[in-house]
């Protein structure tokens, strides 16, 4: 459980305590021999001696890397290897205390391994039956069981009814298994739908179905309570006890019943179980008097309407469809698939079952089978008994003999004459009275109380689950404006925000009235929390992470894709408009929670895919040989820490972009044990900063006992397969006459390498310098210094005045070491403060836009074209597209034109533009006296005097790095090349934006170090930005298609 935090690079382990100097303290204890041996207290050692391993416990896997709250800890592999290195000195503790950051230093607002609080004893907890399978039933039993599901059937037919109602199992049995799977794939926190598609498909998805979700319910509970309220104002039209209108005492019934039902949701989920229970009983009493109404024999007046107790003649003629008024197959679907949209139910409650692991797959699979029976049998049974159209006249009996034909034959064969039916509307009939299951029952009210049951059961279970589900969104803070719906109140932490928000918006579509138009996009929402469901178990299958091992194994991949498929397909059957409308909200959704990137990782299956995906394309291009069209620079660009040297990150950036590899390097120089402390524990603070800055790079660090064995490291082995660097950027070492002689062997040995292994190579130099590490641990400790302040200032405002803990012990010394801090970090002397300023404004030069002005390029040696690549890929960078490109080459006199043309016409197969090409004809010419001068003076103290004196010769042996005279004899002509080069430099591109120059190479074992740095050094002084560019003098550049 090791925590790195971003102070300065130490390491520090939470569950390392360091103010134990003493040894170990043991305890005897009785071995099952008689013996008696010393073990340490916290170690429950099962191997006969102290030891500070653990042994395995579930506690050591609670998400080390995102949880809040008290854990248990084990001890880190460092601790364990180098503990007799420390004497022994090292405790591990038995648990920690969270800090509640993540181990970047950042908030971590995931809770969902966290140790259940001792706050939460006592909380109710539910069983599989009443937690999952009493509550789907009772969704999924809506009044659609009492109202629409013989009009379903007379319009489709019991053939195509059972089609149906089959289809719709299908949807909801495959959505099951997928949830069964998520469900049993490790620990389920509340939130049902969202907390199962969030930690399988991430925040993005989980987020903008999950906000989509539990709006869904809220006005899900608005559509069963108007749906109650009608049934009630029908009553009262019957016994003419209308209070205002019909519209108006939908709407008075309609909120005097959500309030009662958000009173008895409000007063716990113990009470809101047991009113489901009663529900659940009233509805059951009226399933089974439907049944029993069929074996009763039917009254005249109950012929005369149609219904005529079992009948094969009936059963036959309701076989095929008789679809009416524009009705098809699939407008019949529409009614009855929300019907089925209640498998969810139990599932939203998650947080409150006892195992839901186990409770969710077993209640939600057994509700649809009892359900889908359920609906089956009353419907067969209602087909058997009830004819399509009746006209409810008990006078329309056939007397006699009739010739029984056409669509009422099995009504004429029983004696009843509705032919009638077929030339105007009758009021009776499966097709033409929603009350037939009054009809057919055997006590009518009973079927209104069930009527009842079922809208009421119906919204509570959503009035129920909007609120837990928006309650872990906001716990998660995707949204942080949501954030104050979080809270808990009471033993089971109950969202009473969230069920005054559902309150609300259940009365706001009460209000409305008419919610004919709302209902398909309810529906389709669900069916969006379904289809994803469905494809978070086929995307966690199809992306075969180890961590995929869910104990429920009764699913298929290729079956949760199908059921998203169908899920998708139904949504647009149910209706097209609404189904664009969700897509279209979830797309916005997703697209906010992916712009303001939360900082949550729940290990999706989208980082799995990722991943994999990753690997397949990075071997199907190693197989792939590398093509001069397809060339991209991929920089390893020296930075050191990426804060430490900004301007060379951002010009680096500005060559790769989104398009090439960029690796910032860093080596930590020192004993490995030392460096490796550090290098760790600045690893995720680096390449956090790089993510948050925008800048796409990677950070990677060697950790090596000399300087350039490490830069060797990152040359050789950085990169994968064809994603390796093949540009080397390092800054200019401004210092080196006056660093040691070893590192510029370093500096220069450095470019060795690169030549060695085939790098291009390029070189920043900018006046003002690069390096800003000071600047920026100056900012840090000011920060620092800051934070221990108010820190002490809260500890003693929170004690009275007086100091209490840790500060009472250390007040004095704690007061100094900020004293010190702030007098390090006071105002420097006015010059240093101006340089300061200077150097930032520098480094920050290349992430702002570049004004107008030019790029000057000198071309002066062919090195394969990565000199003029480089800066032509800078034009295409929105930063940089006011500065146009400028090409200086060095040309022969007397040829100017024709070199000119020459290079025009190159550029123009290369398909780069320029403003304008520059031949320059007098490089040739040696440079003046005080350009020379400036040189000898760089080089003076470097330079070796020689003489025939054996001792000199030896001198010379023993400092191969000193500049010796034959040395300058026999590098004169490239030596005034450099301060010649400088000159025409200060005369043409004194103005420009930035300069490329062609990088002189300096010959191994024949250029001395010191010599080579005089001539990079008086190249490019006094200038503009200046970029020394030497490509591998392999091509980068074609004009071949």
């Amino acid at each position: 459980m090791e925590r790195f935090k971003p102070n300065g690079g130490e390491h520090v382990n939470a569950a390392y305590d360091p103010t134990l100097d003493q040894p170990p303290i043991y305890e005897d204890t009785d071995v099952s021999n008689g013996e008696h041996r010393t073990v340490r207290p916290s170690v429950a050692s099962a191997f006969g001696h102290d030891t500070l391993d653990r042994l395995p416990n579930i506690d050591f896997y609670r998400n080390p890397g995102s949880m809040s709250g008290h854990r248990a800890v084990r001890p880190s592999l460092q601790e364990l290897h180098e503990v007799f290195q420390k004497n022994g000195t090292i405790s591990v503790p038995d648990t920690v205390e969270d800090d509640g950051e993540g181990s970047n230093g950042t908030p971590s607002y995931d809770l969902e391994s966290a140790v259940p609080l001792d706050s939460n004893k006592g909380a109710v907890k539910f069983g599989w039956i009443r937690g999952v399978l009493v509550r789907c039933m009772l969704n999924i039993w809506g009044v659609m069981l009492f109202i629409r599901l013989s009009w379903i059937f007379g319009q489709a037919g019991w053939g195509l009814g059972i089609v149906v109602i089959l289809l719709s199992c299908v949807v909801t049995t495959i959505t099951g298994l997928s949830m069964s799977a998520i469900c049993t794939n490790g620990v389920v926190r509340g939130g049902g739908a969202y907390y199962l598609i969030s930690r399988s498909l991430g925040p993005e998805f989980g987020g903008s179905i999950g906000l989509i979700f539990a709006f869904a319910n809220a006005v899900a509970v608005a559509m069963y309570v108007v749906g109650f309220a009608e049934t009630v104002v029908e009553l009262l039209k019957e016994e003419n006890a209308i209070m205002v209108d019909e519209i108006n005492d939908i709407r008075i019934i309609g909120c005097i019943t959500v309030v009662l039902l958000l009173a008895i949701s409000v007063a716990g989920m113990e009470w809101e179980a047991k009113a489901q229970i009663v529900l659940l009983i009233i509805l059951l009493v009226a399933i089974v008097n439907v049944f029993v109404g069929t074996v009763i024999p039917a009254t005249e007046e109950k012929k005369s309407k149609g219904f005529f107790n079992y009948n094969g003649k009936i059963f036959l003629e309701n076989f095929p469809p008789d679809f009416r008024k524009g009705e098809s197959f699939f407008s019949v679907f529409a009614i009855f698939f929300p019907a089925a949209t209640g498998i969810l139910a139990g599932a939203n409650i998650s947080g409150d079952l006892k195992d839901p692991q186990s409770a969710i797959p077993k209640g939600t699979l057994l509700a649809i089978l009892i359900t889908g029976v359920t609906y089956l049998a009353v419907a067969v049974c209602v087909s058997a008994t009830m004819v399509r159209d009746a006209t409810g006249n008990i006078t329309d009996i056939i007397n006699g003999t009739a010739s029984c034909t056409g669509p009422a034959a099995a009504a004429c064969e029983l004696g009843y004459d509705f032919s009638s039916c077929a030339v105007e509307k009758c009021e009776y009939g499966s097709v033409n009275n929603n009350q037939v299951m009054t009809l057919v029952s055997g006590y009518g009210y009973l079927i209104v109380a069930g009527t009842f049951s079922a809208t009421l059961s119906s919204a509570l279970a959503s009035l129920v689950s909007a609120p837990k589900v928006f309650q872990a969104l906001c716990k998660d803070n995707i949204y942080k404006i949501l954030h104050f719906f979080a809270k808990g109140h009471g033993k089971n932490n109950e969202p009473i925000r969230g069920y005054v928000l559902t309150f609300f918006i259940s009365v706001g579509f009460i209000l409305i009235g008419n919610l004919n138009t709302i209902a398909p996009i309810i529906s389709n929402f669900f069916l969006a929390s379904y289809a994803l469901i469905n494809f978070s178990c086929f995307h966690a299958s199809y992306a075969k992470s180890p961590g995929w091992r869910p104990a429920y194994k009764y699913y298929n991949m290729w079956l949760s894709l199908l059921g998203a498929l169908l899920c998708c397909a139904v949504m647009f059957v149910i209706n097209w408009w609404a189904a664009l409308l969700t897509y279209a909200i979830e797309i916005l959704l997703y697209i906010y929670v992916t712009v303001k990137k939360p900082e949550v990782n729940w290990g999706s299956s989208t980082q799995a895919v990722t991943f994999v995906s990753a690997i397949s394309n990075a071997l199907s291009l190693s197989g792939v040989e590398d093509h001069v069209k397809n060339f991209r620079p991929q920089i390893l660009a020296l930075t050191g820490s990426p804060r430490s040297r900004p301007a060379l990150l951002d010009l680096a950036h500005s060559f790769t972009k989104n398009y090439g590899l960029c690796l910032t390097s860093e080596i930590f120089e020192g004993p490995r044990s030392e460096a490796l402390e550090e290098m760790n524990a600045g690893m995720e603070k680096n390449q956090s900063w790089l993510r948050k800055t925008k800048r796409k790079a990677f950070y990677t660090a060697v950790a090596c006992d000399d300087f350039r064995e490490g830069v060797l490291a990152q040359l050789q082995a950085s990169g994968l397969g064809r994603m390796k660097p093949n540009t080397f950027m390092i800054g200019f070492k401004k210092n080196w006459r006056t660093a040691s002689t070893e590192a510029v062997q370093n500096y220069v040995g450095m470019l060795h390498d690169a030549f060695d292994f085939e790098y291009g190579t390029v070189i920043l130099r900018m006046d003002e310098g690069l390096d800003v590490s000071h600047l920026v641990e100056a900012e840090e400790e000011m920060i620092k210094a800051a934070k221990e302040e108010e820190a002490l200032d809260n500890d003693m405002m929170s004690n009275g005045g007086k100091a209490r803990g840790l500060f009472r012990k250390n007040r004095k010394s704690s007061q100094q070491v900020l004293t010190t801090r702030v007098s390090v970090c006071g105002p420097p002397p006015p010059h240093i403060a101006k340089m300061n300023e200077k150097l930032l404004e520098a480094s920050a030069q290349f992430k702002k836009k570049q004004p107008k002005g030019t790029i000057d390029v000198w071309w002066l040696f062919d090195d394969g074209g990565l000199t003029l690549l480089l800066p032509h890929i800078l034009t295409t960078r929105k930063k940089w597209k006011d500065s146009k490109l400028r090409i200086f080459i060095a040309g022969q006199p007397g040829r100017t034109e024709l070199d000119k043309q020459e290079m025009k016409s190159l550029l123009q197969k290369f398909r780069i533009k320029c403003s304008d090409i520059n031949v320059i004809d007098n490089i040739h010419v040696p440079p003046r006296s005080d350009s020379m001068k400036k040189l000898d003076d760089m080089i003076e103290p470097f330079r070796l005097h020689e003489s025939k004196d054996s001792a000199q010769v030896e001198a010379i042996r023993q400092q191969p790095w000193k500049i010796s005279d034959e040395e300058l004899s026999t590098f004169e002509d490239k030596t005034n090349l450099q301060v010649r080069l400088n000159e025409v430099l200060q005369e043409n591109s004194k103005s420009a934006n930035l300069i490329i120059v062609s990088l002189p190479i300096a010959r191994k074992e024949s250029v001395s170090d010191f010599l080579y740095m005089a001539w990079l050094d008086i190249l490019t002084k006094d200038l503009p930005p200046t970029v020394l560019i030497r490509g591998n003098h392999k091509s980068v550049l074609t004009f071949y298609s």
